[in-house]
């Protein structure tokens, strides 16, 4: 089974009335989460009623119309919302239908916009997360897509490679975690890149980008992840790019998620790090003041990254754990067809229920659970 899915012009407003995200005449943009024209995504919150059945139509519709609304109000790849959708929206090509063209233009385009930048410009702030983001996107849709290197992908990942500093990563301020909060998880998703990228890395790099693989290779061995959350980032990105963590160091990692597993069947992204171990630790004392810090609840995005990560590692779906965690998200949808993250960061805009939806659909999909035909091999 495929999902039922018509693309969704990024030109084009869409309607998400009947899917429980409900727009309006001339909504006011500080009561959305998401808005642009008829797309009107309220903010999320944990006291959505949980949906009778699980509904992938009403996920996508989030997770589309999410997508659209960033890319035509703010233009950028966003680790939060755009950054994931285009890493991983083509690798559900075989059970989303294929993702629509108005997007890899636009990736195409904000590339050559980074490319016109000085490169001391694009040092700063978020600039390089957007560029390594940005690269693996190009690089998972030559994968899942059009099944070939484009050059667009290989201009991304030189760009990419001018970023790299000198120990191996990249830059990254701490902004917003989970994703913009350290240089280790930037690194993580650049060796996905390289991993993605079709034939680049034996046909199309230079010595000189052999090189700086290698430096990010080293770089994942030798710096230690700062927390937990980054352990499992790291394992992930072994799976496409082999060789960065040792056999023995990646049995260790899949034994701790699924030690982390609540009682319930989900997982809780705040059992992955110590309040310090966020950023600089600004936020320690707020999320201690929470009222759940002892015993934190499941959440969509912890609960569908690990399931996805773990079925990388090689954890069979019929695996108890597996099996647990797909009827926690079996039973946990909301009705707008979101599942639940609290932010680490706000207690306004919650952005990380964004990938908190995508990775439980993922998780869904590789899982064979719904629907039931898989992902196709790049």
């Amino acid at each position: 089974m495929k999902f039922m899915h018509a693309a969704i012009g990024l030109s084009i407003g869409i309607s998400l009335l009947g899917s429980g995200l409900h727009a309006q005449q001339e909504p006011d943009h500080r009561l959305h989460q998401y808005h642009f024209g008829e797309i009107a995504i309220p903010p999320a919150s944990g006291d959505e009623p949980v949906a009778e059945n699980l509904s992938i139509e009403r996920a996508i519709a989030y997770l589309e119309g999410g997508a659209k609304a960033w890319v035509n109000n703010r233009g950028c790849v966003s680790c939060h919302t755009t950054g994931w959708y285009g890493i991983l929206r083509p690798q559900l090509a075989n059970s989303m239908g294929q993702p629509d063209a108005a997007f890899r233009a636009f990736l195409e385009a904000r590339l050559q916009d980074r490319l016109t930048k000085d490169l001391g410009e694009l040092q700063e702030g978020v600039d390089p997360a957007e560029v390594v983001h940005l690269a693996a996107s190009l690089a998972s849709w030559d994968a899942y897509v059009d099944q070939r290197l484009s050059p667009e992908t290989g201009q991304a990942l030189q760009l990419m490679f001018r970023l790299q500093r000198d120990d191996g990563a990249w830059h990254s301020p701490d902004t917003w975690p989970p994703f913009e909060s350290d240089a280790f998880q930037v690194a993580t998703v650049a060796a996905m890149s390289v991993g993605l990228a079709p034939g680049w890395l034996e046909q199309s790099a230079s010595p000189e980008l052999q090189g700086q693989v290698a430096s990010l290779r080293e770089y994942l061995r030798r710096v230690p992840p700062p927390h937990d959350y980054a352990r499992v980032a790291l394992l992930w990105a072994e799976q496409h790019l082999p060789g960065v963590i040792s056999a023995d160091r990646k049995q260790d990692i899949v034994r701790m998620i699924l030690d982390r597993q609540r009682p319930d069947g989900g997982w809780s992204i705040r059992s992955f790090a110590q309040p310090e171990e966020w950023g600089r630790g600004n936020r320690a004392e707020r999320l201690r003041a929470e009222a759940d810090f002892g015993d934190p609840a499941s959440d969509g995005h912890q609960t569908g990254l690990a399931v996805v990560v773990l079925s990388s590692a090689g954890v069979p779906p019929t695996h108890p754990a597996i099996q647990r965690g797909v009827e926690w998200l079996r039973r946990n949808q909301r009705e707008s067809g979101r599942w639940w993250t609290k932010s680490l960061n706000t207690e306004t805009w919650h952005f990380i229920t964004y990938t908190g939806t995508l990775y439980p659909v993922m998780a869904l999909a590789v899982t064979n659970t719904y629907p039931s035909a898989g992902l196709p091999e790049p």
